[in-house]
């Protein structure tokens, strides 16, 4: 069932229809309303999680964080193995590899990363005090939100579902930026 965006004039606040819950009604086509809807719920959900690692970290023991730094922590800490500044952007879908590179020397200056330099190739790994650091937030982790999850089994299959879809979805817009960029 397609649901048509309703605003909010006092005449129409009586309708029973629902209407789609967004944050740029000025947004919606009549053909996806849906879409405007997961923008929303992509922006609630993006500000909820950033809000969330940053007090998972603090709880951690590493304060004074953005959450980008906190992502690249645990994007270098990844697998244990070196990464290039390079591989990390391009990982985590960030095309500014100044923003990357800032949080990498915030990173550095904390202790919690280093960079090892062979030939003209930098790679970044976790120091011994970053791993604690990370062994810490997983504990958090486990204990305030893995441990809420638990108890529901079928949340957990539709978390799965969702981040298919999150990734095509990303794929989308990332195509749609590229045609915009040629517009």
């Amino acid at each position: 069932m397609t649901r048509k965006p309703v605003l909010a004039t006092p005449e129409k606040m009586t309708t029973a229809s629902p209407s789609p819950i967004v944050s740029s009604a000025h947004l919606v086509s009549p053909q996806s309303a849906q879409l405007s809807e997961f923008e929303f719920g992509l922006i609630v959900a993006g500000n909820a999680f950033h809000r969330w690692i940053l007090h998972c970290m603090s709880a951690a023991g590493l304060k004074d964080l953005t959450p980008l730094d906190v992502l690249v922590l645990h994007h270098v800490t990844h697998r244990a193995r070196g990464k290039r500044l390079a591989d990390i952007c391009f990982i985590m879908n960030v095309e500014d590899t100044h923003l990357i590179n800032y949080s990498l020397k915030k990173l550095q200056n904390m202790g919690v990363v280093e960079s090892k330099k062979s030939g003209k190739e930098v790679t970044y790994t976790c120091t011994t005090q970053g791993q604690a650091y990370i062994d810490r937030y997983r504990e958090v982790r486990e204990s305030c939100l893995i441990h809420a999850l638990k108890a529901d089994d079928a949340l957990n299959r539709d978390i799965g579902e969702l981040a298919r879809l999150l990734r095509v979805l990303s794929g989308i817009y990332d195509q749609a930026a590229r045609s915009a960029a040629s517009f």
